[in-house]
């Protein structure tokens, strides 16, 4: 078995389930890389990446570089001496940093590569409806997600799955598969695959525009926008409402396949129901956040809140 000192870089929750479950297999992470301190909050209070919180707790040297070309960094990242570097949900590597250790540098990548290769793997698996997913370790080189693979791993999502849910089942799954292909490393069994030359299926980062509802869509692929959006970032929406015009985010959802006459955005509420009117059924509303307002389940959104005779989802 190779001696293996591993050089960890990520920044959220999703990297440190990851790097939890090296330190727990008794791996040997001699540094972490992430993301520096941003200020956040009204009190702009410097906010540490969860990876930073992590690793302080055990005392593993940390480096926060704003320049991944700096002297200064490239110097403070060769005196940790690690053969293996392990990137989880990081930033894209410059050549000098991911040729860096003998043993090479690999990515774990929350999709079955090369499908969604991208920012937002996750969520576009769920807003396209697919009906499966999985991890993938691969090699860096020179582009993003293209680098050679070296494992996946592949599960079912579930029809009513939200990203939330979805993205914590691949944490795990992630954990495991990063694992195996650091053992693959270290007992100098790692066979590689170049990525197949397949039609593009696209992650890209989520914004405000290709987070807004077009409720001109079919009602499953509305669904699936909302569901492969709750709870982070939201899909959201415009309701006119009389003479004013709210914005609103859109959690929890279901299905009604029915026939009916009603223009397509069209709300029909009823005491404890919200639903609206879509080419081929009506979209339920369970979980709504009004701009400026905590979220709410229906029952108590109506209780305070009234819609217009001929209110409409913009």
């Amino acid at each position: 078995m190779k001696d293996i000192r591993i050089v960890f870089m990520g920044t959220p929750d999703f990297a440190v389930t990851i790097l939890k479950k090296l330190i727990d297999t008794n791996y040997n992470v001699v540094g972490v890389i992430t993301a520096p301190d941003k200020p956040a909050g009204r009190g702009r209070k410097l906010n540490q990446s969860a990876v930073k919180k992590y690793a302080s707790t055990l005392n593993i040297p940390i480096l926060q570089p704003t320049n991944l070309k700096s002297e200064d960094f490239i110097n403070d990242l060769k005196a940790l001496n690690a053969n293996l570097q392990i990137v989880v949900a990081f930033r894209m590597l410059p050549t000098i940093v991911w040729k860096m250790p003998e043993y090479g540098t690999f990515n774990l990548h929350a999709s079955l590569l090369p499908e969604y290769r991208g920012a937002a793997p996750i969520n576009w698996a769920i807003i396209n409806g697919e009906k499966k997913t999985g991890v993938t370790t691969f090699f860096i080189d020179d582009k993003i997600d293209t680098g050679e693979i070296i494992l996946k791993s592949e599960i079912d999502i579930k029809e009513d799955e939200i990203v939330g849910d979805l993205h914590d089942r691949l944490m795990y799954l992630g954990a495991d598969l990063v694992t195996k292909t650091v053992d693959l490393i270290a007992s100098d069994e790692v066979a590689t695959s170049k990525q197949p030359e397949l039609e593009e299926k696209a992650a890209p980062k989520l914004y405000p525009h290709n987070c807004k509802i077009d409720w001109s869509q079919s009602l499953s692929d509305i669904y699936n926008h909302i569901r492969g959006l709750n709870p982070y970032p939201a899909a959201w929406t415009t309701i006119k409402n009389g003479d004013e015009e709210i914005t609103a985010k859109i959690y929890g959802v279901s299905k009604e396949v029915i026939n009916h006459n009603l223009n397509t955005g069209t709300i029909v509420t009823s005491k404890k129901e919200l639903k609206v009117a879509v080419k081929d059924g009506y979209l339920i509303i369970n979980e709504i956040k009004l701009s400026g307002k905590k979220l709410l389940d229906i029952p108590s959104l109506l209780n305070g809140f009234t819609f217009e005779k001929e209110a409409m989802m913009l």
